[in-house]
């Protein structure tokens, strides 16, 4: 047993509790997080001495398996290599202070496995497999001159590759069956032309009504979600009309669907620093010209959408979609977003509203008895300086992974 002396919490729904408290773990869990001081015979007592404890954040959209920028080449790297350069991804990720993040597309049951049974270090991952893209869809990533079969049935397993393309209502169930045998806890389709892949305009709708309902009743059998990559308005309102739970991106959200997203309960996943650092390092990494120029087209439109999507009420998580040597500004996507909304949602959104999604809520994202003991403890005040939780990690002092010391560097 653990207990943390001397802490100030952060309570998003009590931004301006300045009390000292202490946090009690037992196991994986928190047993008590009080205001009176507390002694526990036999447990290890630290006093953190007035820095702030708060709940390990979330990611809600990566790929913890693209190493390299260009997504597609990614796909052509044998199994072993791929989860090789995975392995610094996640360790990455969870000096960053994000201990648990949701895959988009690539990572397999047995990368999840491997965490969960401590065979790696990495954040706990919620995967979807195989992400399910049409012929020419956002998950083809063959130029227009390649004729080469890309694998429609989705027999390879190849771990590199972030998706598979499968065609028709009876397929795609099918598909969906599958991702679901294979461990995957939720489902990703491609409902809308993307940035990365060379042959779809950002505009294009993908999946037909009857392919995308089929997967989402198909997920719903399953007692889970599909969520959608979708940028353009139509792209967005019709995925969520279909029974799509979380849009993905979203940059070019109008009114209409942001209000159809309110009224269906939807969540977005922004990913705004991908843009940003594609825009800084993508020529440098391998980006095409042509996916840099898509690149530019949806930056600050993303940036003008999260006003949009507040006004409206639409609850978003925090994603960042980075790609190759461009996750080390993962913690960035907070700053971009609190110069817009604010720490404390920024905040919000990075943990609390990022447990609901992963279907957790009350359990992760918080500092509460009975939650899982995920915590960090941070020099300085996040609710007023951002910088604190930036970088890769250099103001987190200490890490707790469901009551276990990831990182400790605390004074005893």
């Amino acid at each position: 047993m653990t207990v943390l002396q001397n802490a100030r919490v952060l309570n998003l729904e009590a931004p301006d509790d300045d009390r000292l408290y202490s946090v009690v773990v037992e196991g994986s869990q928190i047993r008590e997080v009080t205001s009176t001081r507390v002694q526990v015979d036999g447990a290890r007592h630290m006093d953190v001495a007035g820095k702030t404890v708060m709940p390990g954040m979330i990611d809600c959209h990566v790929h913890v398996i693209a190493s390299i920028a260009h997504l597609g080449t990614n796909g052509k790297m044998p199994n072993t290599f791929a989860v090789l350069r995975a392995v610094p991804i996640l360790r990455g990720m969870l000096n960053r202070g994000f201990l648990t993040v949701r895959d988009a597309g690539g990572a397999d049951y047995a990368l999840s496995t491997a965490i969960e049974q401590e065979v790696i270090a990495g954040p706990r991952l919620f995967i979807a497999g195989k992400a399910l893209s049409q012929t020419g869809g956002h998950g083809d990533f063959r130029e227009r001159f390649d004729s080469t079969d890309p694998d429609p049935c989705g027999c390879s397993r190849n771990l590199g590759a972030i998706g598979r393309i499968v065609d028709g209502a009876d397929e795609v169930r099918k598909a969906v069956r599958e991702e679901m045998r294979s461990g995957a806890h939720h489902i990703k389709i491609m409902a809308s032309g993307g940035v990365a892949s060379p042959n779809d305009p950002i505009g294009n709708l993908q999946y037909s009504a009857d392919e995308i309902r089929a997967i989402v009743e198909e997920a719903r059998s399953h007692q889970t979600y599909v969520m959608a990559h979708a940028y353009t308005g139509a792209a967005i309102k019709r995925a969520v009309e279909l029974g799509v739970r979380t849009i993905e991106h979203g940059n070019l959200v109008d009114e209409d669907a942001a209000a159809t997203m309110a009224k269906m309960g939807a969540y977005m996943v922004p990913t705004l620093v991908t843009y940003d650092a594609m825009s800084r390092v993508g020529a440098k990494t391998g980006v095409s010209t042509q996916a840099l120029e898509k690149n530019e087209a949806v930056r600050v439109q993303g940036l003008a959408a999260l006003e949009l999507l507040r006004r409206h009420g639409v609850k978003m998580a925090l994603g960042t979609d980075l790609l190759g040597d461009m996750h080390e500004f993962q913690s960035d996507e907070l700053r971009i977003r609190a110069d817009i909304l604010g720490n404390l949602e920024v905040l919000r959104q990075a943990t609390a509203i990022g447990a609901e999604v992963v279907g957790m809520a009350g359990k992760l994202g918080v500092v509460q008895e009975g939650a899982i003991a995920d915590l960090l403890v941070v020099d300085g005040d996040p609710l007023k300086d951002l910088s604190c939780l930036g970088g890769q990690g250099e103001g987190i002092r200490a890490i707790m992974k469901a009551g276990k010391w990831v990182r400790e560097a605390l004074a005893q």
